[in-house]
């Protein structure tokens, strides 16, 4: 039996977190631990990793007599979701000796429903900006966070339609190509209400033209009917277009 490592990472808060996802595989009656302050989303990853993993044409582990133990480092900090079926399912696969790739510099994201196909997950776009800090060169996602994560050149980004295609892929090559860089839009977006023409409201709106200029945050509160609205819509028409970052 063996043991293999794959890379994933996920958000906090406003922070991005490598997380290590390591396998090790014992002989044993049979078992399926993840450890690592997994939440209930994390440990039901058992059974959709086993179903996509027999349905892509490989063993189950259900199938097999042995101790699994996956460990999602760093163990002190908690597991939410399920952009790590991926990473698990590569990690179970490389330490049953099913599938032999180099992790190195490979970042995963997917959740897997149990058919093998990889579904959609949360906060691809910082992730992938994190991935190219950090040196990582290539960036696995589903196929619908495909043009999100491609927001950020100089990493590769792959998008994963299944387990089958990207363990071909990471076996063989050039199954799976790179995302072409996504390009920001330079259309024009023309608001509905012009700050010009709002009339009377003087101290609301010197209020947002500060807020403006400053990058303040702006709350308003008052009856219905008073131009909140109508002032908010404003607003977008004066500040600058947004940044990549």
């Amino acid at each position: 039996m063996s043991f293999s490592k794959a890379y994933s990472a996920q958000t906090n808060l406003l922070n991005v977190n490598a997380i290590s996802v390591e396998t090790d595989i014992s002989r044993g009656l049979h078992a399926f631990n993840i450890v690592g302050l997994p939440d209930k989303a994390v440990e039901e990853a058992r059974d959709r990793v086993s179903a996509a993993i027999k349905n892509s044409g490989f063993e189950s582990p259900k199938a097999k007599n042995h101790k699994i133990i996956i460990s999602l480092a760093p163990a002190d900090q908690k597991k939410e979701g399920t952009s790590y079926d991926l990473a698990i399912a590569l990690s179970y696969l490389a330490a049953s000796g099913e599938l032999s790739f180099n992790s190195e510099g490979k970042l995963f994201l997917g959740e897997l429903s149990l058919d093998g196909k990889v579904t959609r997950v949360r906060g691809v776009l910082p992730i992938a900006r994190f991935a190219k800090e950090k040196g990582y060169k290539e960036l696995y996602v589903p196929i619908e966070n495909v043009e999100e994560a491609a927001l950020i050149d100089g990493i590769k980004v792959f998008g994963v339609p299944d387990l089958e295609t990207l363990t071909t892929h990471l076996v063989v090559g050039k199954t799976i190509l790179p995302a072409p860089v996504t390009k920001l839009s330079k259309e024009i977006i023309i608001t509905p209400t012009d700050f010009a023409d709002v009339r009377s409201q003087e101290r609301a709106k010197r209020g947002l033209l500060i807020a403006a200029a400053g990058g303040h945050n702006v709350a308003m509160y008052g009856p219905p009917g008073t131009g909140k609205t109508m002032l908010a819509k404003a607003l977008a028409g004066i500040l600058p277009e947004l940044p990549l970052s």
